[in-house]
């Protein structure tokens, strides 16, 4: 399995998330600087956020196997005006990317102040570890 970078981040989650039994071994992995999702036993499609059925074929036939912890920055944006619980962060970037594996997902973006932002810029997901818990987010690679 391949291990997150971890970035420490001062005080609690804004927002947590909700942990059921289902997404506790996601959590738990990430916690432990792992990268995990469903993938399908019936027909392979690999799938983010976890989920209990294929949304592919409708199996509920689904296994934890390890996501890809590269890819490439799809979209992005700046949020200025955030919502009370973000309003901390302000301003601060949240993009989709594109797992080398075929996944999508939306995350943080942490961006680094000497090369902004661009579209198809290669992207790894790293931990961030709070005091309450943690969280994910994408940073791009510098080559």
């Amino acid at each position: 399995m391949s291990t997150l970078p971890t970035i420490d981040m001062p005080g609690r989650r804004a927002y947590p998330p909700r942990i059921s039994a289902f997404t506790q071994p996601f959590w738990q992995t990430l916690g432990e600087s792992g990268w995990i999702s469903t993938r399908c036993n019936d027909c392979g499609h690999q799938t983010f956020p976890p989920k209990l059925a294929c949304p592919r074929c409708g199996s509920t036939s689904v296994a934890w196997t390890p996501l890809s912890t590269h890819g490439t920055l799809y979209s992005w944006t700046r949020v200025h005006a955030a919502p009370t619980a973000f309003a901390p962060d302000a301003p601060y970037c949240v993009c989709i990317v594109d797992l080398d594996t075929g996944v999508r997902l939306a995350c943080k973006l942490i961006d680094d102040a000497h090369t902004p932002p661009r579209i198809g810029m290669p992207v790894e997901i790293v931990r961030l570890r709070y005091e309450d818990g943690n969280l994910f987010a994408a940073r791009p690679i510098h080559l």
